[in-house]
């Protein structure tokens, strides 16, 4: 089918255009609606296939069938219009409600509408700076990794403390007598207040308990009331085993401290070899995001974007084995929690990826037709051809040449971008032996990679992400 599409300039994120059918397909699509019919129905005095026009017509009215006739063209001309105007839209095209019918000998003219994402600017195109860590491992590095080690090696013990419990501690607690919230029981269990995922009743309830001290507590969780029966036990201290020779052999397998400090080190540097060239790509992404010059992303590809997320989040979980509502029960998380931090995140991806748009629209980034192949050589497909054809059937191909636009951007980013190397464990060791001020933690999703096998919700004090 041959079609001409003449666009307008985008206004109020509505992008319209003027679409032409050539008279000779719109004869081939009537031809093609007839021939349909005539196979479909069995028309009495007639073989099936075989039915003259004329018959049809009076039978189910020559309207009908143009109306079938146009309905079809609109149908197959929309991936058409797509691979022309290169464009993805956000959401489908929107004809007029009631077009007009397809005539014979006629060319067919018809204007259709889709929304698009804003053409943004950036605040400048120079290459932002980061900071990043070093290729080698840093001795806070192989000393923070060595004391997560040693964390797994650490008991803990009443630390005997008559005070009440303060933000921050660890403490031992009885939680009986449950209704609506059986996750939350358990006798002895350990509680770290410092980050826990809590609800918030439950929290406060421990802060300002005092050993032997028993509360009931409960608030609310959706349309139920979640009520416990909290006794706090005691106030526990952390006891870290010392590092010596002798425990490096022990427990880690090497003869020496040294030996075991290397071992990490290799470990650490390894990591960053697979690690550090995604970190400075997401950390470039996220910077050049800050400086698009658009004070509020629509909601409509903000909602496109959130959808994208969720559904990604559930696929990930879904291959874990795991559902939704097993993950936000093991973290803590309530839904309204869940669905707050996706949209921040949609939010900030979707601010993002208008940044790329903007910096390679800048740049001048082009894409051709090999280009557009080997992406589908990277991904592997078994008939490249045949691929190429679908997605083009479907309207995709744009989709795969935004894409590639964007890694040509992000290239250019990590090409130009201004570096400076921290050592940022240390900062952040550094940074936390300074006193801190009360503050209250977020709670939110963390990624679905790290969702633990097993609930257990109240003794989770992993600070979420």
């Amino acid at each position: 089918m041959n079609i001409t599409v003449k666009p307008q300039e985008p206004k109020d994120g509505v992008l319209t255009a003027e679409v032409t059918v050539a008279a000779a397909d719109v004869d081939a699509a009537i031809a093609k609606t007839y021939k349909d019919i005539a196979h479909k129905y069995q028309f009495q005095g007639f073989r099936r296939g075989h039915v003259p026009r004329p018959v049809i017509d009076g039978i189910l009215g020559k309207q009908a069938v143009l109306a079938q006739a146009t309905n079809d063209v609109l149908n197959d001309i929309e991936p058409m219009i797509l691979n022309e105007l290169d464009v993805v839209p956000v959401g489908r095209l929107e004809y007029p409600a009631e077009p007009e019918l397809l005539a014979a000998g006629t060319d067919y003219a018809v204007e259709c509408h889709m929304e698009v994402r804003p053409a943004a600017g950036l605040t400048t195109y120079d290459a932002p700076s980061i900071q990043m860590p070093p290729e080698e491992a840093t001795e806070a590095e192989i000393d923070f990794q060595i004391d997560q080690l040693l964390s797994y090696q650490t008991s803990y013990e009443d630390a005997k403390l008559k005070r009440a419990v303060k933000d921050g501690d660890i403490v031992q607690v009885n939680i009986e007598n449950v209704e609506n919230g059986e996750r939350f029981a358990g006798t002895n269990r350990m509680i770290s207040l410092d980050g826990a995922n809590l609800p918030e009743a439950l929290r406060d309830a421990i802060i300002g308990s005092k050993a032997g001290e028993t509360k009931d507590v409960e608030w609310a969780d959706g349309d139920n009331t979640v009520k416990v029966t909290l006794t706090l036990n005691s106030i526990m201290k952390a006891v870290k085993p010392e590092l010596d020779d002798e425990l490096a052999k022990k427990n880690f397998g090497f003869d020496t401290v040294a030996d075991l400090r290397n071992a990490v080190k290799d470990e650490i540097e390894a990591d960053k070899l697979r690690s550090l060239p995604g970190l400075k790509e997401d950390r470039l992404v996220e910077a050049v995001g800050k400086t698009l010059d658009l004070e509020e992303i629509p909601e409509n590809y903000t909602n496109q974007i959130f959808q994208e997320l969720a559904q990604e989040f559930l696929n990930t979980l879904q291959r874990q084995g795991m559902s939704l509502d097993m993950y936000l029960g093991a973290r803590g998380i309530d839904m309204g929690a869940f669905l707050e931090d996706l949209r921040t995140q949609a939010v900030d991806r979707a601010r993002q990826s208008l940044a790329l748009d903007a910096l390679a629209s800048h740049l001048g980034v082009t894409v051709d037709e090999d280009e557009v192949r080997g992406e589908f050589e990277k991904a592997q497909v078994e008939d490249v051809d045949a691929a190429i054809a679908e997605w083009t059937n479907n309207g995709r191909l744009p989709a795969i040449r935004e894409s590639i636009r964007r890694t040509k951007a992000l290239a250019w980013l990590v090409e130009n971008a201004v570096v400076e190397i921290v050592d940022e464990v240390a900062e952040r060791v550094k940074a936390e032996d300074k006193p801190k001020k009360k503050t209250t933690r977020k709670k939110s999703t963390k990624k679905a990679e790290e969702a633990p096998a097993e609930e257990a919700p109240a003794e989770d004090a992993t600070p979420a992400e």
